[in-house]
């Protein structure tokens, strides 16, 4: 007996002894840092930081890998905690929270598969493929709430995933998991930057919007009464509610799937319902903005696109400064649309509300007379974007076009057609290039010529053939050391203070007969070129992003500027161009157009200070973009007629101040607002569910 203890008493001290030694060789040294970043975090190895655990988390972030508030499932207060053991501050970030991209549940869907003993969507996925007829459709078995780790998820009472915003940290646990990819992460700022694509559950009203609004959800909010909340989603794409609420043409309308059946759902009216319900309590809605970066930039133009442009860099987290040559912002809005469809004071609430946001306003300040985009650039702002119109928005305003260069070496074929015409002597330099103009370019060419030019060269977007010139033709202007370019269009400007040097532009190419079939390939080269002078034949000057560009230092260097291209609306087509087509500026679509615009440029310009490449999302829905939809045929419609806009009578519209039309009120508003189909891509709400 005390042998077999002696034993087992020396094996207990033998293996005591090895595991002494193993753990002196083996030892690994642990930073207390380390353990006790760890110790702050909440464990939840959700991987939301793009790490396997919060041990990997809290090792990257002692090294400096990872910023102290890399902890998405932590919140706040860890990042303070964290923040505090390093000794360092925290930076302010924008949180995300998951959101769910589809609107009809497995019950009252088309159903394509009933998954039989399958209780996970990542294996009915593989083993069927889908749930609904829609290709992105929730299968609606809940794996998504199952792997949460924070138990923000749990199923609605429609059979869609609800997201608890309150607990939901946005770790991307959820979107990891969903094999159909409806869940993403959102934020305001996503939302503002964001485009609609094909891998989207897109109803044809917002899909059709030139601003882009989320239309289902604004009037889902609407009819739940919830007003503001309404005014929220739209003033996420576009800041100037109450002004679209009078003028806009509504195309969304147009593409209302109640066209099918009875009238479409009066959608502008409901958008002008929640934005006078907004002005007439006399409180504002009070916007998020993203954290503030100190990056100035600055906006010329305060008409539509810059208003908009500079509302939605200020929400973004820069500081915009709008520069306006009139005595006041608004552009064609307060000088050409009378006030019986849009009076002074309903366009000046929108105007201070963006004002509001930290947007600065200069007024009386033309560019080319006050000051130049050098001067800008070299006052210290980042980016110079040009919102400013062209002649035909100086016609509309009452002004003469004029020969202000309000870009370095630039006149447009118009004014300098008519200065030709008056007998003045307009210095062109000696490398000139003619952007359009069909006829009237070669005319001009010539006219350059004849000035003192030594080469003009005459960019055609068109094909030869639609031009309508012979090779013959084109060697006689060459003699004439005229050249000429098809299939080109202008892409980037480059200069050197306040003097234009180089242009680049961009020559598609077609080949194996596609010219002949009408059709343009997306392949292009391009080509750099000395210039002084550019005559565009555009009526409008380009959405253009004027940058500094890296150069010699010190006070007495030249400044060195390049444009750089936003992205255009979906409509326009490839490649990208200056001047491409643009929107007459005569309608009131024009309005919203702009507004479009002006967003898309904001968003450029946030892409390029942050380092990020300016192009818009893969499978953006495009006026050409085929889109799954419904057959040209609804069922089983809710009934109700569409709410009639009440106006002014004819005996009280003496008066050219006074407003036609009156609006909506609340009742006719709740009616109006339970027409809406709440459409998906295939999905509406059809009577047999209510």
């Amino acid at each position: 007996m005390l042998a077999a203890g002696l034993a087992i008493g020396g094996l207990g001290l033998l293996a005591g002894v090895g595991l002494a030694v193993a753990s002196r060789v083996f030892y690994v040294y642990v930073d207390p840092l380390i353990i006790e970043v760890e110790e702050a975090l909440p464990g939840a190895n959700c991987g939301g930081c793009g790490l396997p655990g919060c041990s990997s988390a809290a090792q990257a972030i002692v090294v400096g890998h990872l910023a102290p508030n890399a902890c998405v499932g932590g919140g706040a207060d860890v990042h303070e905690k964290v923040a505090e053991i390093l000794g360092v501050e925290v930076e302010l970030k924008e949180p995300e929270i998951a959101q769910i991209g589809c609107r009809y549940s497995v019950a009252k869907a088309d159903i394509k598969y009933l998954y039989d003993g399958v209780n996970d969507c990542r294996a009915a996925m593989l083993l069927h493929g889908g749930a609904k007829e829609c290709p992105i459709g929730c299968i609606g078995l809940g794996s998504c709430i199952s792997v949460c780790p924070f138990g923000a998820l749990s199923m609605g009472d429609d059979g869609l995933p609800v997201v608890h915003e309150d607990i939901c940290t946005g770790c991307g646990t959820c979107v990891r998991t969903c094999p159909k990819g409806i869940i993403s992460l959102t934020s305001v700022s996503n939302r503002i930057l964001g485009e609609f694509t094909t891998d989207e559950c897109t109803a044809p009203c917002q899909r059709t919007c030139p601003a882009g609004i989320n239309i289902p959800e604004q009037i889902r909010q609407t009819a739940m009464g919830n007003y503001l909340e309404a005014l929220r989603v739209i003033k996420e794409r576009n800041p100037l509610p109450l002004v679209c609420g009078r003028i806009c043409p509504h195309p969304c309308e147009f593409e209302c799937r109640r066209n099918l059946e009875d009238e479409p759902v009066a959608i502008n009216y409901l958008k002008r319902f929640v934005s006078d319900y907004e002005r007439e309590s006399g409180q504002r809605l009070e916007l998020f903005k993203a954290p503030e970066t100190g990056r100035r930039l600055a906006v010329v133009g305060g008409g539509a696109e810059g208003l908009t442009a500079a509302c939605f860099l200020a929400r973004l987290g820069h500081s915009p400064t709008i520069f306006e040559a009139m005595p006041a912002l608004g552009g064609l809005l307060r000088t050409v649309i009378p006030d019986s469809r849009l009076p002074k004071d309903v366009l000046d609430w929108d105007i201070e509300g963006i004002l509001e946001l930290g947007v600065e306003a200069k007024t009386g300040k033309a560019l080319g007379k006050d000051f130049t985009v050098a001067s800008l650039l070299q006052e210290g702002y980042e980016t110079v974007l040009l919102a400013t119109g062209g002649w035909d928005a100086m016609l509309m305003r009452g002004q003469e076009p004029n020969l202000d260069q309000a870009i370095p070496g630039l006149y447009q074929l118009l004014p300098l057609s008519l200065a030709w015409a008056q007998g003045m002597d307009v210095p062109m330099g000696k490398r000139v290039v003619i952007a359009g103009g069909g006829d009237l370019a070669l005319d001009a060419a010539k006219k350059c010529m004849q000035s003192g030019a030594e080469q003009v060269t005459v960019l055609y977007h068109r094909s030869q053939k639609e031009v309508g010139l012979t090779d013959s033709e084109v060697a006689q202007l060459g003699e004439q050391s005229i050249l000429v370019h098809f299939r080109a269009t202008l892409s980037q400007f480059k200069g050197v203070d306040d003097q234009l040097t180089q242009l680049v532009y961009r020559q598609t190419a077609s080949s194996n007969g596609s010219e002949a079939r009408g059709l343009v390939l997306s392949r292009f080269k391009e080509t750099a070129i000395a210039v002084d002078t550019v005559i565009t034949a555009s009526g409008r000057l380009p959405e253009m992003i004027f940058v500094r560009v890296p150069g010699l230092e010190g006070e007495e260097a030249p400044l060195l500027w390049q444009t750089i291209l936003p992205y255009h609306k979906p409509a326009r087509t490839k490649p990208e161009a200056l001047f491409a087509p643009t929107e007459p500026m005569s309608d009131y679509r024009a309005a919203v157009e702009a507004i479009g615009a002006g967003r898309r440029s904001a968003s450029s310009i946030h892409l390029y200070l942050t380092g990020k490449q300016i192009v818009p999302p893969e499978n953006m829905i495009t006026a050409e973009t085929e889109v799954l939809d419904v057959k040209q045929v609804v069922e089983l419609l809710p009934v109700g007629p569409r709410q009639k806009m009440p106006e002014r009578p004819a005996a009280e519209r003496i008066d050219p101040a006074l407003e036609v039309e009156l609006g909506l009120d609340e009742e006719m508003v709740r009616n109006e607002s339970v027409r809406c189909l709440n459409c998906g891509l295939i999905c509406y709400v059809r009577s047999k569910y209510h």
